[in-house]
């Protein structure tokens, strides 16, 4: 499980055990929890689930994840390739 990023209190990882699933990451703080899609060529996300995420959060985190896609989609397809996923 490739820990991304580790900011502002804030974990964004995702499971290397995931093959089949298109990109996306993992994010956790104290109680709170969120899944996020990535969409390279749009170069936007989507929420898969988001749980105990006040508005405040929920601005951070999509922050964390924008200022730092191209880092987790290089992340991403750097650790699909070394399982032969990619």
């Amino acid at each position: 499980m490739p820990t991304v990023l580790y900011i502002f209190g804030w974990r964004v990882f995702f499971y290397a055990n995931e093959a089949g699933e298109p990109p996306h990451v993992h994010c956790t703080k104290a109680e709170c929890a969120a899944k996020y899609w990535l969409n390279e060529q749009a170069y936007d996300i989507t929420p898969a689930y988001e749980y105990n995420l006040s508005p405040a959060n929920r601005r951070m985190i999509r922050k964390i994840i924008f200022s730092n896609f191209d880092y987790i989609m290089d992340e991403w397809n750097r650790v699909q390739e070394e399982l032969g996923n990619g």
